[in-house]
Parts: structure tokens; C-alpha cells; sequence
């Protein structure tokens, strides 16, 4: 099972109120039960959270790691979303993860 994950998940596992369940979600893509998808745009996300969370990806073994890009597909796409009033301009960036988890067919978004 391929999922999406954006950069909640992964601050999740420090977060009290979210840390059992992205916790148990991060060991399934460590011992690879799921394939993590991780965008360019969840690991520039990443760069403004603190070392431990910006650390965690990399318990996950490469194998078990897809790594995409956004791209001008993903961004007419998340264009669309706004325009259509499934989301804000204020929620770019959102619109941008659902359109790329959308573009490389995630069994699961997880936010």
C-alpha cells in the first residue's frame, strides 16, 4: 500500500494528542507494511520543523521510500482544486499534497 504522507504525520509522532497513531503508521513503512510516497514539497515543509522531526524520514529505510517531485501537472491540479472551491488560496499548499498523492495513485493520504 502506497500512502502520502504529508508534513503532519510525521510531527505527529511528537505530538501528544497524535504520536499513538503516527507512531504506529511510521513502523509500518520502517519494517515495510506500506511505501511511504514523500514529496519534495513535505521535505521543504520539514525544513522549518525541528531537528527530530526533520530526522524521523530517515528511519525509514530507502526501500521503503518514494520520492516525488512536484511538477506543473500538480500545480494545474492543485490551481483546479482552489478554483473549483475545494480549498482556499489560503490552503496551497494542501491542494498541492492532494494533487500529487492524486497524480501518483497514494492508496491513502494521511494528514
Amino acid at each position: 500500500m502506497k500512502v502520502y504522507a504529508d508534513t503532519s504525520v510525521i510531527g505527529g509522532c511528537f505530538d501528544e494528542e497524535f504520536k499513538e497513531w503516527s507512531n504506529a503508521l511510521f513502523q509500518e513503512f520502517v519494517v515495510g507494511t506500506k511505501q511511504i510516497i514523500l514529496s519534495d514539497l513535505t521535505l521543504q515543509e520539514l525544513e522549518l520543523a525541528r531537528e527530530e522531526i526533520r530526522e524521523k524520514v530517515k528511519e525509514i529505510p530507502d526501500k521503503y521510500r518514494l520520492a516525488i517531485g512536484v511538477n506543473d501537472e500538480a500545480i494545474r491540479l492543485a490551481e483546479t482544486y482552489i478554483n473549483e472551491g475545494a480549498l482556499t488560496n489560503k490552503s496551497y499548499n494542501d491542494a498541492l499534497h492532494i494533487a500529487l498523492s492524486t497524480l501518483h495513485n497514494s492508496d491513502v493520504l494521511a494528514s
